[in-house]
């Protein structure tokens, strides 16, 4: 790592850099232990030649967004987290198209668009996660996902190549993409959206805010939706029918409030968290014969 960070300092300003860099600061579960280096990402220049570093270097890393579906083991990760934040979060809106930065928020975004009068986005109104991100995985909520508004896409291959994608080549699926699946670093995407009636889609906005707070235990530290939906049934509903509501695991909690989403009740370890999914999984599987698969990533030593 001292080799690589020589490198890293010919390429980034020192305020940029983080040794030991404490991950609970970073995600939204609020646990994790420290990455070896992390770094600040300002410019589309440093990224692609960081990657072009790492590609060379076989150097192990993570590109970082909101960390919204992310779990870092207590033991930390003994690699490099690249994390595109506010530095790359531009965002424009050019008649009924609206060009982001890949760490511009889905909120924000979203906000921009009904603030604009364009309609399409309002799924994502509540999506805690970076556009970057929310593209990559195809995020989605209440029968829309960024696979419906998105145009295009630019970005990195692993080498430091810039490549972009149409709508057509993104190869969307339920929370995948290419870019997921062949580890593409996105840095710019395109959404195309309809005019529409600003206090229609305000309304909209508001009314999906409201049953979020309603239905969703938001006033706890989580990554949002645990595990992703399998084909034929809803995974919170099998966590309850389970008889797993208010389950938990040291600090760690399936949700009284949702059984979809697991909780930091405020003392939970990346163990208590990663030991409560994997208690869920092989109790559904026991009950109902179905593997729930998670949605959240699970990144170095726990």
């Amino acid at each position: 790592m001292k080799q690589i960070l020589q490198s890293v300092r010919a390429i980034l300003p020192e305020e940029q850099i983080f040794e030991r860099e404490a991950m609970k600061n970073h995600i939204t579960f609020r646990v994790g232990g420290e990455a070896d280096l992390f770094l600040e990402i300002k410019t589309k220049q440093q990224l692609q030649q960081l990657l072009e570093l790492f590609y060379e270097t076989k150097t192990e890393y993570f590109l970082l967004g909101n960390g919204s579906n992310l779990l870092v083991g207590d033991k930390g990760y003994r690699g490099v987290i690249l994390h595109i934040g506010t530095e790359m979060s531009d965002i424009e809106v050019c008649g009924n198209r609206i060009l982001a930065q890949a760490g511009a928020m889905l909120v924000k975004v979203a906000n921009m668009a009904m603030n604009a009068g364009l309609a399409g986005m309002e799924f994502a109104s509540g999506i805690p996660g970076s556009i970057g991100g929310g593209v990559m995985m195809n995020a989605g909520a209440y029968g829309g996902e960024m696979s419906q508004i998105v145009s295009l896409v630019k970005g990195f291959t692993k080498d430091g190549t810039e490549v972009s994608f149409t709508r057509e080549q993104m190869e969307f699926g339920y929370r995948s993409s290419i870019v997921k699946r062949e580890g593409i670093v996105v840095t710019d995407v395109e959404l195309t959206l309809k005019e529409g009636d600003a206090d229609q889609i305000k309304a909209e906005v508001t009314r999906l805010s409201e049953e979020r707070r309603a239905k969703q235990p938001l006033e706890y530290p989580s990554a949002g939706s645990t595990f992703k939906r399998p084909e034929g049934y809803f995974a919170g509903k099998l966590i309850m029918d389970a008889g797993l509501r208010g389950y938990q695991v040291g600090g760690a909690q399936v949700s009284e409030k949702h059984c979809g989403f697991v909780i930091n009740k405020g003392d939970a370890t990346a163990k208590d968290i990663k030991t409560l999914m994997a208690d869920v999984q092989e109790k559904v599987k026991a009950e109902f014969g179905v593997i729930l698969e998670p949605e959240v990533i699970c990144l170095g030593e726990f």
